[in-house]
């Protein structure tokens, strides 16, 4: 582990000296710097790239945290356009008459550009949600009739960034979508209870309404913040959370909710489901989108579930596809509906290039089979 953690800081300072001298040969392609600006330059590029540590551990103000995780974005974007802008002065150089701390300066103001750009478009992205629909049918007859309303959402990620006011956008959203059932597959805060109870943002939670309830599940960072205690403060809000557990609903549907799929010790679906009559549709919250298979073997018929954010940075999602057979948007297997949403919230930085927080609407149409049909 040691190991590990001396190579990361190895690449990390690297890749930070890499983007901080490129920095500096762009501003100073601009204008000649001095020696004592050379220095707080140094410096500044040095707190700064240890600020998300600093921040995210409690050794310093939130704004020093959330300079620290828009600079992880930098150097995300940075590694991939300052290589480019690279190539591209050398290149020039080679094939043109144009002086090279002209081209530097050129390069340097489109990448830093770009950078801008990207800030402020996943800045926009992170905490403006649309909603995604996705119209199904279930083979099961009910007797409540013959369409539900079910309004999803996943990674609220509720703490310091993912606030009480994006909180507050979650509750006007869902409640203007008018839903029969409200279901909430995990990560709802983030690592951390106490943001959640300091802003007060189960208030607001609390005016959710939905005619059958609201229900959730756990997602790998709601351990961190103590399940009990997670509990307690989503039932002061009205919101049900099943750990490993279901309830019926009016008598005629199921809701399950499960484990996170970390939890090494987490019973098996068929313990879980025990009890369940399988003529009834049957409704699984599963943070994480994986054991498909055994989900459409097991006689479930629609699982909701997060976690995979849609990468949240691209090229993120490039990675979450092979991971996961659906790592977002919906996929049928079977007489199973798997719908995946990329989150309401963010892990780290308030910032989404390539995916954007949602929230899904799932319009089931119940359809009795011809068995039922003929009874």
């Amino acid at each position: 582990m040691i190991v590990y953690f001396i190579l990361f800081l190895l690449l990390y300072n690297a890749f930070t000296f890499y983007i901080g001298w490129s920095g500096w040969k762009w501003l100073n392609s601009i204008r000649k710097l001095s020696n004592k600006v050379k220095v707080g330059y140094a410096f500044a590029i040095a707190i700064i790239a240890y600020a998300y540590p600093l921040g995210r551990f409690g050794a310093a103000p939130l704004f020093i945290e959330v300079i620290g995780y828009y600079w992880l974005v930098l150097m995300l974007y940075g590694l991939i356009l300052l290589p480019l802008a690279g190539v591209t002065v050398a290149l020039m150089k080679r094939f043109t008459r144009i002086d090279s701390r002209r081209l530097v300066r050129w390069t340097g103001s489109i990448v830093a550009v770009a950078i801008a750009v990207i800030f402020t478009i996943g800045t926009y992205m992170a905490y403006s949600p649309v909603v995604r629909s996705y119209p199904i049918t279930i083979d099961k007859p009910v007797a409540m009739g013959s369409s539900l309303r079910i309004v999803m959402a996943a990674d609220m990620h509720f703490g310091a960034l993912s606030n009480k006011k994006h909180a507050q956008r979650l509750v006007e959203k869902m409640n203007g979508l008018q839903p029969d059932l409200i279901l909430l597959p995990g990560d709802i805060i983030d690592d951390s209870l106490d943001e959640f109870l300091k802003q007060g943002i189960g208030d607001d939670l609390a005016k959710l309404e939905a005619k059958y309830g609201i229900y959730a599940s756990l997602g790998n960072h709601d351990y961190r913040g103590g399940v009990e205690e997670l509990g307690e403060a989503l039932a002061a809000s009205g919101i049900q959370l099943l750990v490993d557990e279901w309830a019926p609903i009016a008598d005629q549907l199921y809701v399950i909710g499960r484990e996170d799929y970390s939890i090494e010790d987490r019973a098996s679906l068929s313990e879980v489901m025990d009890g369940i009559d399988l003529a009834k549709p049957v409704l699984l919250l599963d943070h994480q989108p994986r054991e498909l298979d055994q989900i459409a073997a097991s006689g479930v018929d629609l699982v909701v579930s997060g976690h995979t954010h849609r990468g949240q940075l691209a090229p993120g999602s490039s990675i979450t596809n092979r991971i996961y057979e659906n790592d977002w948007g919906y996929l049928r297997k079977e007489a199973l509906h798997s719908i995946v949403t990329s989150g309401f919230g963010f892990w780290g930085p308030p910032v989404r290039i390539g995916s954007r927080s949602e929230i899904a609407v799932i319009d089931v149409t119940f359809k009795p089979t011809a068995a039922a049909s003929a009874n």
